[in-house]
């Protein structure tokens, strides 16, 4: 067994580093079920308090690194209108934003976070429970496994994610507020499904579903096929999460345009592997 994963992950109950455990088969059952259904699942009290208090510790010591935005962004995570487009389609309805992130590359080399997202055992437990395989970690040097972070009045609007499947750790919940919502598998590769897209974000709360996690909560979801978003944190305390990712190709990462909005800056490897989708989903 891992000795520092045991100090992070409860283990006792959720024995991860043994696939074949009876409790990891039923737990993974349940959550490809949750998964294939509601592109989303959660499992309760996943990292010990003790490391819940170190990934608290290791952010707040950096908030001054934070990238924090007030850009009004579309669903796709851009902030520039296309005039060619009609007026009520989902790409050009522009929503306010206020959150940040303290991107992946500033985290120091022994941060909490860090070894957990590098850690085979999550990678491979991840991987059944979406009943896909191989997944991998992402290549993009500033999002892989980010901090986010939402002050009070913030707010993050609907939008879909880049990366195929991203995992949710809550690490400090707000006073009020901060809830995360989303609508399952609206779209799929090959069809983005515009005018049900654009039916969420005017309004309409048929498809829409709730989710209230609490810290030390894992909450896994197909963020890219998923329309989601967080309401209004509400009190004086932010709303800490962190987001590490997994996809389906080893060599993707952010598109230069979504880099600057969503984290701040572009590097070289942004405009080396700017490149069209193969799921022919906006990104």
């Amino acid at each position: 067994m891992n000795d520092r994963l045991k100090t992070i992950v409860d283990l006792e109950k959720y024995p991860i580093y043994d696939l074949n455990s009876p409790i990891i088969k039923n737990l993974i059952k349940k959550c490809k079920e949750e998964l294939d259904q509601y592109s989303c699942s959660t499992i309760p009290n996943f990292i010990l308090p003790k490391s819940l208090k170190v990934m608290n510790s290791e952010l707040e010591k950096q908030l001054d690194e934070v990238y924090m935005s007030k850009e009004s962004i579309n669903a796709y995570l851009y902030a520039k209108d296309d005039p060619s487009l009609p007026k009520d389609h989902p790409k050009r309805t522009f929503m306010n934003r206020y959150n940040g992130y303290l991107n992946s590359d500033c985290f120091p080399k022994d941060s909490e976070m860090k070894y957990l997202y590098e850690t085979e055992e999550l990678l491979k437990f991840v991987s059944a429970c979406l009943g896909v395989s191989p997944i991998y970690r992402w290549a993009d040097p500033l999002a892989c496994h980010a901090y986010n972070v939402m002050k009070p009045d913030g707010v993050l609007p609907w939008h879909f994610d880049s990366c195929e499947f991203t995992l949710s750790l809550m690490i400090q919940k707000p006073e009020k507020g901060g809830v995360f919502e989303y609508c399952p598998n609206i779209r799929e590769p090959g069809n983005e499904n515009f005018k049900e897209v654009q039916k969420v974000i005017a309004g309409d709360r048929t498809r829409v579903r709730q989710l209230k996690l609490e810290p030390g909560d894992l909450q896994i979801f197909k963020g890219r096929f998923t329309l989601h978003r967080v309401t209004k944190v509400e009190g004086q305390k932010s709303r800490y999460m962190c987001i590490p990712a997994y996809v389906l190709d080893p060599w993707r990462v952010n598109t230069p345009e979504h880099s600057k909005a969503i984290y701040g800056k572009v590097l070289p490897i942004h405009i080396e592997r700017n490149q069209a989708r193969s799921d022919g989903l906006t990104d």
